[in-house]
Protein backbone atom coordinates (compact mmCIF):
# COMPACT_ATOMS: atom_id res chain seq x y z
CA UNK A 1 0.00 0.00 0.00
CA UNK A 2 1.35 3.83 -1.16
CA UNK A 3 1.76 5.48 1.48
CA UNK A 4 0.49 8.97 2.09
CA UNK A 5 2.76 11.46 1.37
CA UNK A 6 3.09 14.40 4.41
CA UNK A 7 2.78 17.18 2.25
CA UNK A 8 0.98 18.15 -0.53
CA UNK A 9 2.62 16.98 -3.47
CA UNK A 10 1.47 18.11 -7.80
CA UNK A 11 0.71 14.52 -8.50
CA UNK A 12 -1.54 14.02 -5.04
CA UNK A 13 -3.24 17.02 -6.22
CA UNK A 14 -4.15 16.57 -9.37
CA UNK A 15 -5.56 13.29 -8.57
CA UNK A 16 -7.53 14.53 -6.06
CA UNK A 17 -9.13 17.68 -8.81
CA UNK A 18 -9.41 15.69 -12.01
CA UNK A 19 -9.65 11.70 -10.61
CA UNK A 20 -6.39 10.63 -12.37
CA UNK A 21 -2.85 11.38 -12.84
CA UNK A 22 -1.96 14.31 -14.84
CA UNK A 23 1.27 14.93 -17.16
CA UNK A 24 2.89 18.17 -17.66
CA UNK A 25 3.95 18.85 -21.06
CA UNK A 26 6.58 21.63 -22.31
CA UNK A 27 5.17 24.19 -24.68
CA UNK A 28 6.69 26.73 -26.48
CA UNK A 29 5.12 30.26 -27.86
CA UNK A 30 8.23 31.74 -29.18
CA UNK A 31 8.41 34.63 -26.72
CA UNK A 32 11.72 36.32 -25.45
CA UNK A 33 11.99 37.94 -22.55
CA UNK A 34 12.96 41.51 -21.32
CA UNK A 35 16.33 40.40 -19.72
CA UNK A 36 17.34 39.78 -22.91
CA UNK A 37 16.03 42.23 -25.24
CA UNK A 38 17.37 45.23 -23.36
CA UNK A 39 13.80 46.03 -21.79
CA UNK A 40 15.43 45.79 -18.69
CA UNK A 41 18.66 44.23 -19.53
CA UNK A 42 20.49 41.77 -21.38
CA UNK A 43 22.00 38.17 -21.46
CA UNK A 44 19.07 37.05 -18.64
CA UNK A 45 19.33 35.82 -15.90
CA UNK A 46 23.08 34.43 -14.91
CA UNK A 47 21.94 30.86 -14.92
CA UNK A 48 19.90 31.07 -17.79
CA UNK A 49 21.24 28.87 -20.48
CA UNK A 50 19.60 29.98 -23.92
CA UNK A 51 20.30 26.08 -25.80
CA UNK A 52 18.23 24.94 -22.87
CA UNK A 53 15.07 26.82 -24.36
CA UNK A 54 15.26 26.83 -27.53
CA UNK A 55 12.20 27.67 -29.71
CA UNK A 56 10.69 24.13 -31.12
CA UNK A 57 9.41 26.27 -34.42
CA UNK A 58 6.41 24.22 -34.34
CA UNK A 59 2.33 25.35 -34.66
CA UNK A 60 1.01 23.95 -30.68
CA UNK A 61 -1.04 21.22 -32.32
CA UNK A 62 2.11 19.78 -33.65
CA UNK A 63 3.64 20.41 -29.75
CA UNK A 64 1.02 18.82 -28.34
CA UNK A 65 1.07 16.01 -30.74
CA UNK A 66 4.81 14.98 -30.17
CA UNK A 67 4.51 15.28 -26.34
CA UNK A 68 1.42 13.37 -26.34
CA UNK A 69 3.54 10.80 -27.95
CA UNK A 70 5.95 10.73 -25.47
CA UNK A 71 4.03 10.11 -22.66
CA UNK A 72 1.78 7.75 -25.00
CA UNK A 73 4.02 5.47 -25.02
CA UNK A 74 4.61 5.12 -20.81
CA UNK A 75 0.73 4.30 -20.03
CA UNK A 76 -2.56 2.96 -21.25
CA UNK A 77 -5.30 4.67 -22.57
CA UNK A 78 -5.90 8.53 -22.38
CA UNK A 79 -3.89 10.82 -20.60
CA UNK A 80 -4.52 14.59 -18.93
CA UNK A 81 -2.27 17.01 -19.69
CA UNK A 82 -1.30 20.09 -18.18
CA UNK A 83 -0.18 22.54 -20.87
CA UNK A 84 3.03 24.38 -19.38
CA UNK A 85 4.25 27.35 -21.73
CA UNK A 86 7.58 27.23 -20.29
CA UNK A 87 10.34 29.22 -22.51
CA UNK A 88 11.21 32.69 -21.50
CA UNK A 89 8.50 35.28 -20.49
CA UNK A 90 5.30 34.25 -21.69
CA UNK A 91 2.85 36.97 -20.82
CA UNK A 92 5.89 39.10 -23.01
CA UNK A 93 4.74 40.32 -26.69
CA UNK A 94 1.92 40.70 -28.82
CA UNK A 95 -0.33 39.85 -26.50
CA UNK A 96 -2.94 38.77 -29.21
CA UNK A 97 -1.35 36.15 -30.50
CA UNK A 98 -0.20 34.77 -27.46
CA UNK A 99 -3.94 35.02 -26.72
CA UNK A 100 -4.48 32.18 -29.28
CA UNK A 101 -1.94 29.95 -28.43
CA UNK A 102 -2.71 29.48 -25.30
CA UNK A 103 -6.40 29.02 -26.62
CA UNK A 104 -5.23 26.72 -29.07
CA UNK A 105 -3.50 24.44 -26.19
CA UNK A 106 -6.62 24.45 -23.76
CA UNK A 107 -9.15 23.17 -26.86
CA UNK A 108 -7.10 20.20 -26.58
CA UNK A 109 -9.61 18.36 -25.02
CA UNK A 110 -7.05 16.24 -22.93
CA UNK A 111 -5.60 18.96 -21.43
CA UNK A 112 -7.07 20.42 -18.27
CA UNK A 113 -4.75 23.07 -16.87
CA UNK A 114 -3.25 25.61 -18.94
CA UNK A 115 -0.03 26.68 -16.93
CA UNK A 116 1.94 30.17 -17.99
CA UNK A 117 5.80 30.68 -17.11
CA UNK A 118 6.53 34.54 -16.73
CA UNK A 119 8.01 37.45 -15.02
CA UNK A 120 6.24 39.34 -12.73
CA UNK A 121 7.14 42.32 -14.07
CA UNK A 122 5.33 41.01 -17.06
CA UNK A 123 1.54 41.50 -15.45
CA UNK A 124 -0.14 44.03 -15.89
CA UNK A 125 -3.82 45.35 -16.28
CA UNK A 126 -4.04 44.00 -20.08
CA UNK A 127 -2.72 40.58 -18.87
CA UNK A 128 -4.88 39.69 -16.41
CA UNK A 129 -8.39 40.41 -18.22
CA UNK A 130 -6.76 37.86 -20.95
CA UNK A 131 -5.81 35.27 -18.04
CA UNK A 132 -9.59 36.11 -16.85
CA UNK A 133 -10.85 35.50 -20.19
CA UNK A 134 -8.57 31.91 -20.70
CA UNK A 135 -10.27 30.97 -17.35
CA UNK A 136 -13.52 30.89 -18.23
CA UNK A 137 -12.67 27.96 -20.78
CA UNK A 138 -9.85 26.02 -18.21
CA UNK A 139 -7.63 26.93 -15.21
CA UNK A 140 -4.91 28.78 -15.87
CA UNK A 141 -2.07 28.74 -13.56
CA UNK A 142 0.97 31.73 -13.00
CA UNK A 143 4.44 30.55 -12.75
CA UNK A 144 6.72 33.66 -11.23
CA UNK A 145 9.80 33.21 -11.37
CA UNK A 146 10.95 34.88 -7.61
CA UNK A 147 13.85 33.07 -6.90
CA UNK A 148 14.93 35.08 -4.04
CA UNK A 149 13.16 37.58 -1.80
CA UNK A 150 17.06 38.79 -1.06
CA UNK A 151 18.12 42.25 -3.20
CA UNK A 152 21.69 41.69 -3.50
CA UNK A 153 21.19 38.34 -4.47
CA UNK A 154 18.27 39.60 -7.41
CA UNK A 155 21.34 41.66 -8.30
CA UNK A 156 24.09 39.28 -8.59
CA UNK A 157 21.83 37.05 -10.58
CA UNK A 158 20.64 39.86 -12.74
CA UNK A 159 16.93 39.35 -12.12
CA UNK A 160 16.14 42.43 -13.14
CA UNK A 161 13.10 43.65 -10.67
CA UNK A 162 12.98 43.92 -7.54
CA UNK A 163 10.55 42.44 -4.88
CA UNK A 164 7.95 44.81 -4.70
CA UNK A 165 7.03 43.91 -7.99
CA UNK A 166 6.35 40.60 -7.30
CA UNK A 167 4.41 41.65 -4.52
CA UNK A 168 2.02 44.12 -7.01
CA UNK A 169 2.06 41.09 -9.47
CA UNK A 170 1.21 38.91 -6.96
CA UNK A 171 -1.91 40.61 -5.63
CA UNK A 172 -3.53 41.25 -8.34
CA UNK A 173 -3.19 37.57 -10.04
CA UNK A 174 -5.03 36.53 -6.53
CA UNK A 175 -7.80 39.06 -6.65
CA UNK A 176 -8.03 37.76 -10.21
CA UNK A 177 -8.65 34.62 -8.84
CA UNK A 178 -5.80 32.75 -11.02
CA UNK A 179 -3.50 30.74 -9.39
CA UNK A 180 0.16 31.12 -8.38
CA UNK A 181 3.27 28.85 -8.35
CA UNK A 182 6.66 30.90 -7.11
CA UNK A 183 9.50 29.52 -8.44
CA UNK A 184 12.45 29.47 -5.88
CA UNK A 185 16.38 28.47 -6.46
CA UNK A 186 18.13 26.60 -3.85
CA UNK A 187 22.00 27.56 -3.78
CA UNK A 188 22.49 31.04 -5.49
CA UNK A 189 25.51 32.58 -5.06
CA UNK A 190 26.03 34.01 -1.94
CA UNK A 191 23.36 32.83 -0.47
CA UNK A 192 23.28 30.89 2.94
CA UNK A 193 20.73 28.03 3.87
CA UNK A 194 19.08 30.86 6.06
CA UNK A 195 18.85 33.13 3.49
CA UNK A 196 16.99 30.40 1.58
CA UNK A 197 14.98 29.97 4.72
CA UNK A 198 14.15 33.24 4.78
CA UNK A 199 12.80 33.47 1.23
CA UNK A 200 10.48 30.09 1.70
CA UNK A 201 9.16 31.67 4.93
CA UNK A 202 8.04 34.63 3.17
CA UNK A 203 6.69 33.04 0.40
CA UNK A 204 4.67 30.48 3.56
CA UNK A 205 3.17 33.95 5.14
CA UNK A 206 2.07 35.34 2.07
CA UNK A 207 -1.84 36.59 2.55
CA UNK A 208 -3.68 35.37 0.12
CA UNK A 209 -1.86 32.03 0.43
CA UNK A 210 0.56 30.95 -1.89
CA UNK A 211 -0.88 27.77 -4.47
CA UNK A 212 2.02 26.24 -5.25
CA UNK A 213 5.62 26.38 -5.13
CA UNK A 214 8.85 24.95 -6.76
CA UNK A 215 11.94 24.55 -5.20
CA UNK A 216 14.69 24.21 -7.57
CA UNK A 217 18.37 22.86 -6.89
CA UNK A 218 20.87 25.80 -8.89
CA UNK A 219 22.13 24.14 -11.86
CA UNK A 220 25.75 25.26 -13.89
CA UNK A 221 24.87 25.06 -16.92
CA UNK A 222 27.34 25.66 -19.79
CA UNK A 223 26.79 28.89 -22.09
CA UNK A 224 25.45 30.74 -19.14
CA UNK A 225 27.48 33.85 -17.38
CA UNK A 226 27.04 31.27 -13.96
CA UNK A 227 29.46 28.84 -15.71
CA UNK A 228 31.60 31.48 -16.67
CA UNK A 229 31.67 32.51 -12.82
CA UNK A 230 31.66 28.61 -11.53
CA UNK A 231 35.12 28.21 -13.74
CA UNK A 232 36.85 30.97 -12.36
CA UNK A 233 35.78 30.20 -8.89
CA UNK A 234 33.48 27.01 -8.04
CA UNK A 235 33.83 28.07 -4.80
CA UNK A 236 31.05 30.87 -5.33
CA UNK A 237 28.26 28.34 -4.80
CA UNK A 238 27.73 25.66 -2.19
CA UNK A 239 27.20 22.41 -4.07
CA UNK A 240 25.07 20.52 -2.11
CA UNK A 241 25.20 16.70 -2.16
CA UNK A 242 22.14 14.06 -2.12
CA UNK A 243 21.45 13.62 1.48
CA UNK A 244 22.22 17.21 2.70
CA UNK A 245 19.55 18.60 -0.26
CA UNK A 246 17.05 16.26 1.06
CA UNK A 247 17.29 17.01 4.65
CA UNK A 248 17.32 20.79 3.65
CA UNK A 249 14.41 20.61 1.58
CA UNK A 250 12.23 18.80 3.55
CA UNK A 251 12.69 21.27 6.22
CA UNK A 252 11.42 24.12 3.96
CA UNK A 253 8.33 22.12 3.39
CA UNK A 254 7.66 21.93 6.36
CA UNK A 255 7.33 25.84 6.68
CA UNK A 256 4.28 25.69 3.70
CA UNK A 257 0.63 26.17 4.98
CA UNK A 258 -0.95 22.53 4.45
CA UNK A 259 -2.92 24.35 1.14
CA UNK A 260 0.17 25.21 -0.57
CA UNK A 261 0.81 22.51 -3.37
CA UNK A 262 4.64 21.63 -3.79
CA UNK A 263 5.23 21.45 -7.81
CA UNK A 264 8.75 20.71 -7.57
CA UNK A 265 11.49 19.49 -4.98
CA UNK A 266 14.61 19.93 -7.27
CA UNK A 267 14.80 19.56 -11.02
CA UNK A 268 17.06 18.51 -13.37
CA UNK A 269 19.17 20.24 -16.07
CA UNK A 270 19.54 19.07 -19.86
CA UNK A 271 22.42 16.57 -19.53
CA UNK A 272 24.52 17.59 -22.73
CA UNK A 273 25.14 21.45 -20.51
CA UNK A 274 24.60 20.42 -17.02
CA UNK A 275 28.50 20.78 -15.37
CA UNK A 276 26.91 20.08 -11.58
CA UNK A 277 25.44 18.77 -9.41
CA UNK A 278 25.35 15.54 -11.46
CA UNK A 279 23.83 13.16 -9.09
CA UNK A 280 20.62 15.15 -10.12
CA UNK A 281 20.09 13.29 -13.26
CA UNK A 282 19.47 9.99 -11.42
CA UNK A 283 15.95 10.84 -11.18
CA UNK A 284 15.10 7.42 -9.59
CA UNK A 285 17.82 7.86 -6.44
CA UNK A 286 16.63 11.53 -5.78
CA UNK A 287 13.07 10.57 -5.59
CA UNK A 288 13.72 7.88 -3.77
CA UNK A 289 15.13 9.87 -1.16
CA UNK A 290 12.68 12.41 -1.00
CA UNK A 291 9.73 9.35 -0.49
CA UNK A 292 11.90 8.19 2.71
CA UNK A 293 12.47 12.00 3.98
CA UNK A 294 9.11 13.20 3.33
Amino acid sequence: MDRKPKYRSLDSEMKKRFGTKVYKISLDAGCTCPNRDGKCGTGGCIFCADEAYACFDLPIAEQLKAAKAKVAAKIKGEGRYIAYFQSHTNTYGDLNRLERLFTEAIADPEVVVLSIGTRPDCIDDKVIAMLKRLQKIKPVWIELGLQTIHERTAELINRGYRLEVFEKAYACLKAAGIEVIAHVIIGLPGESKEDVTETVRYLAGLKPTLDGIKLQLLHVLKGTALYDMYMKDPKIIHEFELEEYVEFVTGLVKLLPETTVVHRLTGDGPRKLLVTPMWTTDKKRVLNSFQKSL
